[in-house]
Protein backbone atom coordinates (compact mmCIF):
# COMPACT_ATOMS: atom_id res chain seq x y z
CA UNK A 1 0.00 0.00 0.00
CA UNK A 2 3.23 2.27 0.99
CA UNK A 3 3.69 1.81 -3.35
CA UNK A 4 0.19 2.78 -3.98
CA UNK A 5 0.45 5.78 -2.33
CA UNK A 6 3.89 6.65 -3.59
CA UNK A 7 2.56 6.21 -6.61
CA UNK A 8 -0.73 7.86 -6.46
CA UNK A 9 0.82 11.14 -5.12
CA UNK A 10 3.58 10.92 -7.51
CA UNK A 11 0.94 11.00 -10.25
CA UNK A 12 -0.70 13.99 -8.91
CA UNK A 13 2.43 15.61 -8.70
CA UNK A 14 3.03 14.83 -12.58
CA UNK A 15 -0.41 15.89 -13.64
CA UNK A 16 0.08 19.30 -11.75
CA UNK A 17 3.58 19.28 -13.43
CA UNK A 18 2.28 20.80 -16.77
CA UNK A 19 0.95 19.27 -20.10
CA UNK A 20 1.43 15.58 -21.55
CA UNK A 21 2.92 16.09 -24.94
CA UNK A 22 0.98 14.51 -28.14
CA UNK A 23 2.50 11.29 -28.07
CA UNK A 24 1.31 10.81 -24.73
CA UNK A 25 -2.18 11.55 -25.64
CA UNK A 26 -2.03 9.19 -28.47
CA UNK A 27 -1.21 6.59 -26.23
CA UNK A 28 -3.64 6.83 -24.08
CA UNK A 29 -5.92 6.73 -26.28
CA UNK A 30 -4.54 3.71 -28.20
CA UNK A 31 -4.55 1.82 -24.87
CA UNK A 32 -8.13 2.59 -24.25
CA UNK A 33 -9.27 1.70 -27.85
CA UNK A 34 -7.57 -1.63 -27.13
CA UNK A 35 -9.61 -2.90 -24.18
CA UNK A 36 -11.97 -4.98 -24.50
CA UNK A 37 -15.51 -3.92 -23.01
CA UNK A 38 -18.25 -6.34 -21.93
CA UNK A 39 -21.80 -6.08 -21.86
CA UNK A 40 -24.79 -8.21 -20.23
CA UNK A 41 -25.13 -10.78 -17.97
CA UNK A 42 -20.99 -10.91 -16.66
CA UNK A 43 -20.15 -13.82 -14.55
CA UNK A 44 -17.05 -12.71 -11.72
CA UNK A 45 -16.41 -16.52 -10.75
CA UNK A 46 -13.37 -15.40 -8.47
CA UNK A 47 -16.80 -13.89 -6.22
CA UNK A 48 -18.97 -16.85 -6.96
CA UNK A 49 -20.83 -13.54 -8.15
CA UNK A 50 -23.22 -12.09 -10.99
CA UNK A 51 -23.53 -8.92 -13.06
CA UNK A 52 -26.51 -8.05 -14.60
CA UNK A 53 -25.36 -4.47 -16.65
CA UNK A 54 -27.95 -2.56 -17.71
CA UNK A 55 -27.09 -0.46 -20.98
CA UNK A 56 -25.20 2.31 -18.98
CA UNK A 57 -22.28 0.69 -18.02
CA UNK A 58 -19.67 -1.78 -19.46
CA UNK A 59 -17.59 -4.28 -17.62
CA UNK A 60 -13.87 -4.40 -17.88
CA UNK A 61 -12.19 -8.06 -16.69
CA UNK A 62 -9.49 -8.08 -14.07
CA UNK A 63 -6.46 -8.03 -17.08
CA UNK A 64 -8.13 -5.10 -19.15
CA UNK A 65 -9.07 -3.40 -15.43
CA UNK A 66 -5.66 -3.72 -14.42
CA UNK A 67 -4.30 -2.07 -17.81
CA UNK A 68 -6.65 0.97 -16.95
CA UNK A 69 -5.21 0.96 -13.37
CA UNK A 70 -1.32 0.96 -14.19
CA UNK A 71 -0.95 1.28 -17.51
CA UNK A 72 -3.77 4.17 -18.18
CA UNK A 73 -3.90 5.65 -14.61
CA UNK A 74 -0.68 4.64 -13.05
CA UNK A 75 -1.20 2.35 -10.35
CA UNK A 76 0.73 -0.89 -9.14
CA UNK A 77 -0.59 -4.07 -9.75
CA UNK A 78 -3.36 -5.50 -7.36
CA UNK A 79 -4.16 -9.51 -7.74
CA UNK A 80 -7.27 -8.52 -6.03
CA UNK A 81 -8.83 -6.51 -8.50
CA UNK A 82 -11.72 -8.76 -9.83
CA UNK A 83 -12.96 -5.97 -12.83
CA UNK A 84 -14.15 -2.76 -13.51
CA UNK A 85 -17.25 -1.16 -14.51
CA UNK A 86 -17.32 1.87 -16.83
CA UNK A 87 -19.91 4.28 -17.35
CA UNK A 88 -20.97 4.67 -21.03
CA UNK A 89 -21.91 8.36 -20.66
CA UNK A 90 -18.27 8.17 -19.29
CA UNK A 91 -15.99 7.42 -21.22
CA UNK A 92 -12.12 6.85 -20.29
CA UNK A 93 -11.39 9.12 -23.01
CA UNK A 94 -13.07 11.82 -21.48
CA UNK A 95 -10.58 13.35 -18.32
CA UNK A 96 -13.12 15.75 -17.34
CA UNK A 97 -16.25 12.99 -16.99
CA UNK A 98 -14.37 9.58 -16.57
CA UNK A 99 -14.57 7.89 -13.54
CA UNK A 100 -15.68 4.05 -12.76
CA UNK A 101 -16.52 1.35 -10.35
CA UNK A 102 -13.69 -1.04 -9.50
CA UNK A 103 -14.65 -4.33 -8.33
CA UNK A 104 -13.14 -6.80 -5.60
CA UNK A 105 -13.93 -9.59 -3.27
CA UNK A 106 -13.11 -10.30 0.51
CA UNK A 107 -13.49 -14.07 1.62
CA UNK A 108 -12.88 -13.09 5.45
CA UNK A 109 -16.48 -14.89 6.46
CA UNK A 110 -19.91 -13.97 6.85
CA UNK A 111 -20.49 -10.78 8.06
CA UNK A 112 -22.53 -10.37 10.71
CA UNK A 113 -25.34 -7.25 10.17
CA UNK A 114 -26.68 -7.46 14.05
CA UNK A 115 -25.09 -3.76 14.48
CA UNK A 116 -26.61 -2.71 11.41
CA UNK A 117 -29.22 -0.76 13.36
CA UNK A 118 -27.59 0.47 16.74
CA UNK A 119 -24.16 1.79 15.48
CA UNK A 120 -24.08 5.23 15.87
CA UNK A 121 -22.50 7.28 12.36
CA UNK A 122 -22.22 10.38 13.76
CA UNK A 123 -19.93 9.46 16.48
CA UNK A 124 -17.88 7.05 14.23
CA UNK A 125 -17.05 10.05 12.04
CA UNK A 126 -16.19 12.01 14.24
CA UNK A 127 -13.52 9.21 15.51
CA UNK A 128 -12.45 8.91 12.01
CA UNK A 129 -12.18 12.41 11.73
CA UNK A 130 -9.86 13.01 14.60
CA UNK A 131 -8.06 9.69 13.51
CA UNK A 132 -7.52 11.11 10.18
CA UNK A 133 -6.16 14.37 11.80
CA UNK A 134 -3.83 12.74 14.13
CA UNK A 135 -2.34 11.27 11.01
CA UNK A 136 -1.49 14.31 8.88
CA UNK A 137 1.88 14.36 10.70
CA UNK A 138 2.70 11.09 9.88
CA UNK A 139 1.40 11.57 6.44
CA UNK A 140 3.71 14.63 6.07
CA UNK A 141 6.93 12.87 7.23
CA UNK A 142 6.39 10.39 4.81
CA UNK A 143 5.93 13.10 2.31
CA UNK A 144 2.24 12.84 0.93
CA UNK A 145 -0.09 15.72 1.26
CA UNK A 146 -2.52 16.26 4.22
CA UNK A 147 -6.14 15.26 4.26
CA UNK A 148 -9.06 16.01 6.03
CA UNK A 149 -12.20 13.89 6.32
CA UNK A 150 -15.14 16.57 5.71
CA UNK A 151 -17.97 14.29 6.44
CA UNK A 152 -20.62 12.27 4.98
CA UNK A 153 -21.38 12.90 1.24
CA UNK A 154 -24.24 9.73 1.89
CA UNK A 155 -24.49 8.56 5.38
CA UNK A 156 -24.12 4.80 5.67
CA UNK A 157 -27.27 2.79 4.79
CA UNK A 158 -28.07 -1.07 5.14
CA UNK A 159 -30.59 -2.90 3.67
CA UNK A 160 -31.38 -5.65 5.84
CA UNK A 161 -33.62 -7.51 2.83
CA UNK A 162 -30.89 -7.11 0.07
CA UNK A 163 -27.57 -7.43 2.56
CA UNK A 164 -26.28 -4.31 0.61
CA UNK A 165 -24.68 -1.52 1.93
CA UNK A 166 -23.15 1.96 0.65
CA UNK A 167 -22.01 5.08 1.89
CA UNK A 168 -19.80 7.78 0.64
CA UNK A 169 -16.76 9.99 2.19
CA UNK A 170 -15.92 13.66 1.25
CA UNK A 171 -12.24 14.51 1.51
CA UNK A 172 -10.03 17.25 0.73
CA UNK A 173 -6.47 16.78 0.32
CA UNK A 174 -4.25 19.39 0.99
CA UNK A 175 -3.01 21.24 -2.18
CA UNK A 176 -5.90 19.72 -3.98
CA UNK A 177 -8.51 23.02 -5.87
CA UNK A 178 -11.50 19.85 -5.43
CA UNK A 179 -12.76 17.90 -2.84
CA UNK A 180 -13.04 14.14 -3.52
CA UNK A 181 -15.60 11.74 -3.46
CA UNK A 182 -14.86 8.77 -2.38
CA UNK A 183 -18.41 6.09 -3.08
CA UNK A 184 -18.29 2.47 -1.70
CA UNK A 185 -20.47 -0.58 -1.62
CA UNK A 186 -20.64 -4.09 0.02
CA UNK A 187 -22.32 -6.37 -1.20
CA UNK A 188 -22.85 -9.00 2.04
CA UNK A 189 -22.50 -12.76 0.88
CA UNK A 190 -22.53 -16.49 2.17
CA UNK A 191 -18.56 -16.12 3.05
CA UNK A 192 -17.84 -12.62 2.87
CA UNK A 193 -18.47 -9.71 0.48
CA UNK A 194 -18.33 -8.09 -2.80
CA UNK A 195 -16.90 -4.70 -2.69
CA UNK A 196 -17.23 -1.98 -5.14
CA UNK A 197 -15.38 1.46 -4.96
CA UNK A 198 -15.42 4.71 -7.04
CA UNK A 199 -13.91 8.07 -7.05
CA UNK A 200 -14.74 11.60 -8.52
CA UNK A 201 -14.92 14.91 -7.59
CA UNK A 202 -17.47 16.11 -5.24
CA UNK A 203 -19.07 18.07 -8.35
CA UNK A 204 -20.59 14.71 -9.27
CA UNK A 205 -21.75 13.65 -6.31
CA UNK A 206 -25.51 13.20 -7.43
CA UNK A 207 -24.35 11.61 -10.68
CA UNK A 208 -22.68 9.36 -9.56
CA UNK A 209 -24.63 8.07 -6.41
CA UNK A 210 -27.57 8.23 -8.28
CA UNK A 211 -25.44 5.43 -11.24
CA UNK A 212 -24.34 3.57 -7.86
CA UNK A 213 -27.63 2.70 -7.07
CA UNK A 214 -27.93 1.40 -10.33
CA UNK A 215 -24.49 -0.57 -9.69
CA UNK A 216 -25.98 -1.81 -6.50
CA UNK A 217 -29.44 -3.33 -7.78
CA UNK A 218 -27.11 -4.81 -10.45
CA UNK A 219 -24.87 -7.31 -8.53
CA UNK A 220 -26.00 -10.07 -6.92
CA UNK A 221 -24.06 -13.24 -5.15
CA UNK A 222 -25.04 -16.79 -7.36
CA UNK A 223 -27.50 -19.25 -5.62
CA UNK A 224 -26.19 -21.35 -2.53
CA UNK A 225 -23.43 -17.84 -2.24
CA UNK A 226 -25.90 -15.34 -0.90
CA UNK A 227 -26.55 -14.05 2.27
CA UNK A 228 -29.14 -15.72 3.54
CA UNK A 229 -27.37 -19.36 2.85
CA UNK A 230 -25.36 -18.71 5.74
CA UNK A 231 -24.82 -22.11 7.55
CA UNK A 232 -24.02 -21.50 10.93
CA UNK A 233 -22.69 -24.66 11.99
CA UNK A 234 -20.15 -25.24 9.07
CA UNK A 235 -19.44 -21.44 7.55
CA UNK A 236 -16.75 -19.25 8.38
CA UNK A 237 -17.64 -15.96 10.31
CA UNK A 238 -15.82 -12.74 9.77
CA UNK A 239 -14.58 -11.27 13.01
CA UNK A 240 -16.28 -7.79 12.16
CA UNK A 241 -19.66 -6.52 11.38
CA UNK A 242 -21.31 -3.58 9.45
CA UNK A 243 -19.32 -0.94 11.43
CA UNK A 244 -16.21 -2.18 10.80
CA UNK A 245 -16.95 -2.51 7.23
CA UNK A 246 -17.49 1.62 6.67
CA UNK A 247 -14.80 1.77 9.25
CA UNK A 248 -12.39 -0.39 7.77
CA UNK A 249 -12.41 -4.08 8.34
CA UNK A 250 -9.23 -4.69 9.61
CA UNK A 251 -9.40 -1.78 11.77
CA UNK A 252 -11.90 -3.13 13.58
CA UNK A 253 -9.86 -6.46 14.49
CA UNK A 254 -7.08 -4.37 15.83
CA UNK A 255 -9.39 -2.37 18.02
CA UNK A 256 -8.04 0.47 16.32
CA UNK A 257 -11.42 2.41 14.52
CA UNK A 258 -9.72 6.09 15.59
CA UNK A 259 -6.23 4.86 13.51
CA UNK A 260 -8.38 3.92 10.06
CA UNK A 261 -6.30 5.95 7.97
CA UNK A 262 -2.96 5.67 9.42
CA UNK A 263 -3.07 1.58 8.74
CA UNK A 264 -4.20 2.61 5.26
CA UNK A 265 -0.53 2.58 4.98
CA UNK A 266 -0.21 -0.86 5.13
CA UNK A 267 -3.34 -2.01 3.67
CA UNK A 268 -3.19 -3.87 0.60
CA UNK A 269 -6.47 -2.68 -0.92
CA UNK A 270 -6.89 0.27 -2.64
CA UNK A 271 -9.03 2.00 0.28
CA UNK A 272 -9.07 5.51 -0.47
CA UNK A 273 -5.98 7.35 -1.69
CA UNK A 274 -5.46 4.69 -4.29
CA UNK A 275 -7.78 5.84 -6.32
CA UNK A 276 -7.43 9.84 -5.90
CA UNK A 277 -4.60 9.76 -8.67
CA UNK A 278 -7.65 8.70 -10.89
CA UNK A 279 -8.20 11.97 -12.31
CA UNK A 280 -5.44 13.43 -12.18
CA UNK A 281 -3.69 10.88 -13.93
CA UNK A 282 -6.09 10.69 -16.85
CA UNK A 283 -5.44 14.50 -17.05
CA UNK A 284 -1.74 13.92 -17.86
CA UNK A 285 -1.73 11.58 -20.25
CA UNK A 286 -4.47 14.29 -21.73
CA UNK A 287 -2.58 17.21 -21.61
CA UNK A 288 -5.04 18.98 -19.74
CA UNK A 289 -3.59 19.43 -16.25
CA UNK A 290 -2.42 23.25 -15.35
CA UNK A 291 0.16 23.69 -12.85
Amino acid sequence: MLKQFAAAFALLAAANAGAQDDAGRKAAMQLIDSLQFQSGTINVAAAHATLNLNSQFRFLDAQNAQRVLSDLWGNPPDSDVLGMLVPVAAPLSDPKKSWAVVISYDSDGHVSDSDAASTDYDAMLKEMQQGTAEANAERKRQGYPEVELVGWATKPHYDAQTAKLYWAKELAFNGGQEHTLNYDIRVLGRGGYLSLNAVAGMNQLHQIESEMQNVIAMTEFDQGQRYSDFNASTDKVAAYGIAALVAGAIAAKAGLFAKLLVLLLAFKKFAIVGFVAVAAAVRKFFGRAKA
